[in-house]
């Protein structure tokens, strides 16, 4: 006879994802580091240029493409400033939608319509249209030159989300240092991440049916999955209706992770209910969350490695991970990253 962990681990494994989060996940890393890469996006004025070129030159432009269908043997080349601001509005699911709906009638989803600023396509096309519609403001953002200009001006008097986008970039612009590792883009640990992603969408479920008010809280695996999730939002909005009968909103408001505070204790219920419901760890090597570099207080001692690894690592990787696999993980513990 099945145990019941087991009989709720195949349960969700059973929930339907439309996207493949695998192939996403690997193309969201590529872009968060293009965007790392490049520094000048997380403040200032290049972010605050950034943010009105998205709601007043992208938006306008992918709406009035995608309504159309005018784009058929090729797709629109988001510009990487605007990709940006757009990756961070997506992550308010809820408010996306509802920001979509009430400026254009429908929401702006990327599948089929756009590429990656990061893909290498050809974005000459893109330009064109971009030009057509604003011929003063440049396709491409200089990054070192990003003060107003009459363009601003004109375009600012049009209807636009309300959304603190600002606030929203400032949220996120941490999370690529946490999923930075090598082995984030690895299919296995990825395949791994998927499976603990349904896991947690089934764990939300029950707490729906139980009407229980735990707030879950993700490890930074299921975190990647569920942002890559939300990045493509028709899918997101009809796999978590299905799923839950609400589409699933994304909390990112909350970063004190002072003990006895809403994320510490959201942690640890998550923690012993996972625990609980699929009797495995909750915790994963190598997708903890990770102190910035400057707090860093100690680095794990050689003398420690060892006993780590044949404890905690190898038991909660062995179905996921080869030696090569334990290798990576070995590396970033040498450094006391785990």
């Amino acid at each position: 006879m099945e145990n019941y962990e087991d009989l709720e681990w195949v349960e969700a494994q059973k929930i339907v994802i439309s996207t493949d989060l695998v192939t996403a996940t690997k193309r969201l890393l590529k872009f968060l580091k293009a965007v790392h890469d490049n520094g000048k996006l997380y403040n200032g004025c290049v972010l605050e240029r950034a943010v009105f070129r998205y709601k007043y030159c992208w938006l306008p432009l992918l709406a009035k493409y995608t309504s159309r269908s005018k784009i058929s043997e090729w797709r629109l080349v988001v510009p990487l400033d605007c990709e940006w601001i757009w990756h961070c509005h997506r992550l308010n699911p809820v408010r996306y939608m509802s920001d979509c709906k009430e400026l254009f009638g429908i929401i702006l989803d990327p599948c089929g319509v756009v590429i990656s600023s990061v893909e290498g396509s050809c974005k000459k096309e893109t330009e064109a249209l971009w030009n057509a519609m604003y011929p003063e403001e440049p396709y491409v953002l200089d990054f070192d030159d990003c003060f107003p200009n009459d363009t601003q001006n004109r375009l600012a008097s049009s209807l636009s989300t309300k959304y603190d986008l600002v606030s929203a970039v400032e949220r996120q612009s941490s999370f690529y240092y946490q999923v930075s590792r090598s082995f984030m883009k690895d299919d296995i640990f990825l395949e791994g991440a998927v499976e603990r992603y349904k896991g947690f969408l089934h764990m939300i479920r029950r707490n729906i049916e139980t009407k229980s008010n735990n707030f879950c809280v993700p490890t930074y695996d299921i975190d990647l999955m569920w942002h890559t999730h939300q990045l493509h939002p028709l899918s997101y909005c009809n796999d978590t209706m299905c799923l839950l009968g609400n589409v699933l909103d994304h909390d990112d408001t909350d970063s004190d992770r002072t003990k006895g505070h809403k994320l510490d204790s959201g942690f640890s219920k998550t923690t012993k209910q996972w625990n609980e419901m699929f009797l495995s760890r909750y915790w994963r090597a190598g997708a903890m969350y990770m102190p910035p570099v400057q707090s860093q207080k100690r680095c794990i001692k050689p003398s420690q490695l060892f006993e780590i690894m044949s404890t905690e690592v190898i038991f909660l990787e062995s179905s996921y991970m080869s030696h090569d696999h334990l290798g990576w993980i070995y590396n970033d513990m040498k450094f006391g990253f785990i």
